[in-house]
């Protein structure tokens, strides 16, 4: 699944294309939306909100949510049909395998930006406050709510918490507020360390404990295991990651 930083390279991919302003020609896809309300229709903006990329248009927006498998070509097309393909006079856009979603609200009304952890409008004591309202959830799942840490994926879960020295079991409420905070300056941090990897094509060669068999720091066998609500994948040190 696309995290947070994913979002924003496409956002940063599609810019110098210059398509704000610019009329849809056509819009055609599987999805279902009415492709008709979108024809003829200029785009006002290029947002994003966590894992979702936001195409604005005058009246509402085109959300679209990437889910586990979904992905992107500008300017060319796969074999496969694509969820939704937009046509403008020089570009075109196509979105594979995705949720695509007509949203007739304000976005103000319906994102909250300062839990997006890669806004300039974060909000970290924000991110403390919903922590501490809910102290029997796990780390594991704190990282995975997109309420709190909206763009957190499973790899900026796994990798934060071998940051931060935190099993994925340990309780909010018993957790010291210094860890908390550490958790919530880490999660913003590494977000755009992987957002610079990313774009150098080098993210998993910085992966320390996702998918990894072997504590870089103890030298033993991490423990990979499906927690949480969700139960996706976790990998920990039960040495070095401490248990609250």
């Amino acid at each position: 699944m696309p995290e947070g930083p994913s979002i924003i390279i496409l956002r940063e991919k599609i810019e110098p294309l210059n398509l704000k302003g610019k009329t849809v020609r056509h819009a055609e896809g599987y999805a279902r939306i009415d492709m008709d309300r979108i024809i003829g229709q200029k785009v006002t903006d290029f947002r994003s909100w966590g894992k979702h990329f936001l195409i604005c248009f005058e009246d509402f927006t085109v959300r679209i949510h990437f889910l586990l498998f979904g992905s992107y070509l500008i300017d060319e097309r796969k074999k496969t049909n694509p969820r939704l393909t937009l046509l403008f006079d020089d570009h075109e856009l196509n979105f594979y395998v995705c949720s695509v979603v007509l949203l007739d609200e304000p976005l103000t009304d319906i994102y909250d930006f300062s839990g997006d952890v890669m806004s300039d409008k974060w909000d970290a004591k924000a991110a403390l406050k919903k922590l501490k309202a809910q102290p029997e959830m796990l780390a594991c799942d704190a990282l995975l709510d997109q309420d709190i840490f909206a763009g957190s994926g499973n790899i900026i879960k796994n990798e934060v918490l071998f940051r931060i020295k935190v099993h994925p079991l340990s309780q909010i409420g018993e957790m010291p507020e210094k860890k908390l905070r550490e958790m919530i300056k880490e999660t913003r941090n590494y977000s755009f360390d992987f957002l610079e990897w990313k774009k150098e094509n080098t993210l998993k060669k910085h992966w320390l404990a996702h998918t990894k068999k072997i504590c870089p720091r103890c030298n033993i066998p991490f423990h990979k295991e499906y927690l949480g609500k969700t139960k996706r994948r976790s990998y920990f040190c039960e040495s070095c990651q401490e248990r609250f």
